[in-house]
């Protein structure tokens, strides 16, 4: 590792710690200049592809899916940080696909199941966008069904 400072290439690791993201943080300290510095060392990806109605292909981006995410959550009490939660799982469950691609509906539906436990408001806002209900009565047959899966548990 390269110091920032002298840019001698010896440097010995004072401190390591796992950071929320998944990434491991150093402090390093240069054998040269002595001063210290900080790296991020993160597991590198294949990248996985996402297929769109349309057939394009988009490399995926965890942040497209945090938008949505966040655009559904309008005005709701959900916090931040489940929001954060349900982006890397859905992230993680992408990355362990056996295939280097997977389709926007598959995405879509990692984000649904997510949103149902999380807030039903928003499972039905990102599920409406999504779904593009052709009519009232198919509106109306997802909260039947929504209202179906909570009195399951309960029986």
């Amino acid at each position: 590792m390269k110091c920032i400072y002298c840019n001698c290439t010896e440097s010995r690791v004072v401190d390591s710690r796992p950071t929320e993201d998944g990434a491991i943080r150093r402090r390093r300290e240069c054998e040269e200049c002595k001063r210290r510095f900080t790296t991020y060392e993160k597991i590198e990806m294949i990248p996985v592809f996402v297929v769109k109605k349309d057939k394009r292909r988009e490399l995926f981006d965890a942040a497209k899916v945090r938008n949505g995410i966040i655009k559904a959550c309008g005005k709701r009490p959900v916090p931040l940080e489940d929001i954060e939660r349900l982006v890397r799982q859905v992230e993680t469950r992408v990355c362990q696909q056996p295939d280097e691609e997977v389709t926007t509906e598959q995405v879509a539906q990692m984000v649904m199941e997510g949103l149902k436990t999380l807030d039903e408001v928003t499972y039905i806002r990102f599920a409406s966008v999504y779904r593009q209900f052709k009519d009232v009565q198919s509106f109306i047959q997802e909260l039947q069904d929504l209202l179906d899966s909570q009195k399951k548990p309960e029986e």
